[in-house]
């Protein structure tokens, strides 16, 4: 697959043929659709987040697509189904994951960051079925790819912890 990297913190990306990903039991690959840039990512590129140490690395945390492959232990999702994902994921299994708080989760994973992300043709995600989020067909990807960051406190706090219902009115 074509994916930018960078060889080292502030180096110039470019973009060069990687390995296709494989899903690992717990895991999904999905074809990104929709990236978006952040300031995040660029701080990752210039070597502010100290859990990038592998390198070439493949930013990219906001994105959207559909699902390529699975792994074999997965239930929720199937090739085919589109998807976003927070930008913070859980591992699903800790008490932070259990109560619906995955942005606080001690074994967190970050696209992006802790591992290649979406600046790629494919991205793989682990624990996909407590981390992926459908989109409806009705939604673009470009507009599902920026909602990412949000999810990690907005959707969570609003749908999983306070379970808020489409009629109900909140305030923001």
């Amino acid at each position: 697959m074509r994916a930018l990297v960078f060889d080292a913190p502030g180096l110039t990306p470019y973009i060069t043929e990687r390995p296709d990903p494989v899903p690992l039991p717990t895991s999904a690959v999905i074809k990104v659709e929709a990236t978006g840039l952040c300031r995040s990512d660029w701080h990752a590129w210039m070597g502010h987040d100290q859990d990038i140490s592998i390198f070439p690395h493949t930013p990219g945390h906001e994105f959207s697509g559909t699902i390529a492959a699975i792994g074999s232990e997965l239930t929720k999702f199937k090739v085919g189904d589109r998807v976003t994902v927070p930008f913070v994921s859980g591992c699903g299994t800790c008490v932070q994951c259990l109560s619906n708080n995955a942005q606080v989760c001690p074994n967190q994973w970050q696209p992006g960051f802790d591992g290649p992300g979406s600046f790629a043709e494919f991205v793989a995600i682990p624990h996909a079925d407590f981390n992926i989020v459908k989109i409806p067909d009705s939604m673009s990807y470009a507009v599902a790819a920026s909602l990412g960051c949000r999810f990690a406190t907005s959707y969570r706090g609003l749908v999983l912890v306070h379970e808020t219902q489409a009629t109900d009115t909140v305030a923001i």
